[in-house]
């Protein structure tokens, strides 16, 4: 099952992606995350180690602020890999 998650806050300009990328890496997570024009970043993931993945995400990188955090389980074909874009 993938999830489509979407972070609002202080979460752009603050090594969010960057960030995202190595923690979805180091746990197995395959998939992508985007900044979005409306300042809240975007991410589809999917693998065995969603819950870790989505404690950091709701935490995020040291100088983030997270305010929410909406997550969707969604149908969705998703890329091996995980790549910033």
């Amino acid at each position: 099952m993938a999830y489509r998650i979407r972070i609002y806050g202080r979460v752009q300009g603050v090594g969010f992606r960057f960030s995202t990328k190595l923690v979805a890496k180091r746990l197995g997570i395959k998939g992508w995350v985007r900044n979005l024009p409306d300042g809240s970043v975007e991410v589809l993931a999917e693998g065995d180690k969603m819950e870790e993945f989505l404690k950091f995400l709701r935490r995020g990188p040291p100088l983030a602020r997270v305010d929410d955090v909406k997550i969707e389980k969604v149908e969705e074909k998703v890329q091996e890999g995980f790549h910033i874009y």
